[in-house]
C-alpha cells in the first residue's frame, strides 16, 4: 500500500496527532509475482435481478437468460446466468487487489471458457495467476502482465476461466518500495 499525506493532521484529532494516510491500490508492475495464486475476497453472490439487469442492459435477448418457461425445457432445466456477467464479475473481483489505480489498459482477452454454468443464487469466487510479465518495449514506465483469472462457484467447481493481457504502471520513482 502506498502512503500519502504523511505528517498531516486528521479531521477529528484536534491537530494533536499526526497519522500517515494509506491509500488502497493495486500492484505496480514490479510487484506481480508468477509464483503466487492471488485469492480475491469477498466473493459475489449473483442473483436473478443481477442477471436480468445485465442481460437487458447489454441487449442480449437470449431466452436462456430471460425466459423461465422456455428454459425449463432445455438441457439445464432453468435460466442460467449470462456468461458475460460471470466474466465481468470475475475480472471485477480482482481489481481491488491487483489493478486499482495501477492499470493503464486492458490489452485483450484470450482463452475464455465457461466449463460449468452459474445459476441464480450461486456465489462466484475468484483467483488469479500471473502467467507472464515483461517490460513494455514501446512505453517506458509500463509493463505487460498476462493474468489468468479463474472463477469457482460455492462448491469449488470452475465456472469461468479467462486469460487477460494488461498494461500496468511501474512503481513511480517517488514511491518507496
Amino acid at each position: 500500500m502506498s502512503a500519502a499525506g504523511a505528517g498531516t493532521a486528521q479531521p477529528g484529532d484536534g491537530g494533536e496527532t499526526q497519522r500517515r494516510a494509506v491509500t488502497q491500490r493495486g500492484l505496480w508492475f514490479e510487484e506481480f509475482d508468477t509464483d503466487v495464486v492471488y485469492k480475491h475476497s469477498p466473493g459475489r453472490t449473483l442473483t436473478e435481478a443481477d442477471n436480468t439487469l445485465f442481460t437487458t442492459l447489454t441487449m442480449n435477448t437470449q431466452s436462456l437468460h430471460l425466459d423461465a418457461a422456455w428454459s425449463q425445457d432445455q438441457q439445464f432445466g432453468e435460466r442460467l446466468m449470462n456468461s458475460m456477467l460471470t466474466l465481468s464479475t470475475l475480472v471485477g473481483l480482482s481489481v481491488a487487489q491487483l489493478s486499482q489505480g495501477t492499470i493503464v489498459a486492458n490489452l485483450g482477452f484470450s482463452e475464455v471458457s465457461f466449463p460449468a454454468p452459474m445459476r441464480h443464487g450461486d456465489t462466484l469466487y475468484a483467483e488469479t495467476i500471473v502467467r507472464d510479465k515483461r517490460e513494455s518495449r514501446s512505453r517506458p514506465g509500463e509493463g505487460i502482465v498476462t493474468l489468468e483469472h479463474i472463477g469457482r462457484n460455492q462448491h469449488g467447481e470452475i465456472v469461468a476461466r479467462a486469460v487477460r493481457a494488461t498494461l500496468m504502471q511501474k512503481r513511480p520513482a517517488a514511491d518507496p518500495a
